[in-house]
């Protein structure tokens, strides 16, 4: 097992360089810069002021030259300064990133949660209404868009009911004991982690429904049912264990994908985590905070993978024998 993280580690070391050598190729074929932003916006006009700033932001050195400098820095974990916050882009990463990871990871447990468990249901009353019900409701939610999903639900839910709050991440002027603090953030998260977890809920039961009914037929599954096990203890003990291989999957590799979908939630629901300042990153050119957010996406996606093979690993011993 230690072999197997070890070697996950080496391999993702160069595919992170990879993604930030990419990302900054992009950043400089995009067309303007945050001094052609500063000057449209009247708040910097005189010119020597700009070849200052373009001095002093390293804008006139050559690409390869920053690159180097950049990759350097990154090394020594220096993800340089924002312009539009006048702070580090790791200050910036760290102060919005609770709110992302909030979210991310209660969009992520209400999907598997729903998902897997309409999915499990599903294949064990295979055609009959609750299996024709989770199919029309995993269609209906997958086809959705998460933004008018979420206006949906803004319009029934706090327009209409009153039972959840517009938009924000906690009530602005009130005092509260941590504890309230807790159940005030709670409440506010509730609207836009359903909104989001319904999307990845529907793929999770279609994908759980398949895999569960492809596992049932398999010898050992026939062969727990002829020693005479509960269809309880054969469906949690046999055909579950394995059915969730496909689920650890696809959990993977839509962990590193919630971050971009949590961008359009986020400006839905005013939810300050880093889709609303990497939106304003792009729009206002500041492409050291971009780049820094790519580089946090692409370790967050070497690091989920990592943990995707481990527990594949101790899903499946096979995994862990051919690794």
């Amino acid at each position: 097992m230690l072999r197997l993280i070890l070697r996950r580690v080496l391999q993702g070391i160069p595919l992170l360089f990879g993604v930030i050598v990419i990302n900054f190729a992009l950043m400089n074929l995009v067309p303007g810069s945050l001094l052609d932003v500063m000057t449209a916006e009247q708040q910097v006009t005189d010119p020597q002021m700009i070849e200052r700033l373009r001095h002093l932001y390293g804008l006139d050195q050559p690409v390869l030259t920053q690159l180097l400098n950049y990759l350097w820095s990154v090394c020594q974990l220096d993800l340089g300064f924002s312009f539009r916050q006048n702070m580090p882009v790791f200050d910036v990463i760290m102060a919005h990133l609770p709110a992302t990871l909030i979210l991310m990871l209660a969009s992520i447990a209400l999907a598997v949660l729903v998902g897997v468990g309409a999915g499990v249901l599903a294949a064990i009353r295979v055609n009959s209404v609750w299996d024709t019900l989770i199919s029309t409701l995993a269609v209906v939610c997958f086809a959705a868009p998460s933004f008018w999903l979420g206006i949906m639900l803004i319009i029934l839910f706090s327009v209409k009911l009153g039972w959840f709050p517009v938009g924000g991440m906690a009530s602005i002027g009130v005092t509260l004991s941590p504890w309230g603090q807790a159940l005030d953030i709670l409440h506010h998260l509730a609207l836009p982690a359903i909104t989001l977890g319904l999307f990845y809920a529907a793929t999770y039961a279609r994908v759980m429904r398949a895999s569960m009914l492809e596992v049932a037929q398999m010898d050992y599954v026939r062969t727990a049912q002829a020693k005479g096990l509960s269809r309880a203890a054969v469906v949690v003990r046999h055909t579950l264990r394995n059915a969730l291989l496909p689920v650890v999957t696809l959990l993977g590799l839509q962990l590193g994908t919630v971050l971009g979908g949590s961008i359009v939630i986020e400006a839905v629901f005013s939810w300050p985590g880093l889709g609303q300042v990497l939106l304003d990153s792009v729009m206002s050119r500041n492409y050291p905070l971009i780049l820094g957010i790519l580089v946090l996406s692409a370790l967050l996606v070497i690091v989920i993978n990592i943990i995707v093979d481990v527990t594949y690993s101790r899903l499946d011993p096979r995994v862990r024998s051919n690794a």
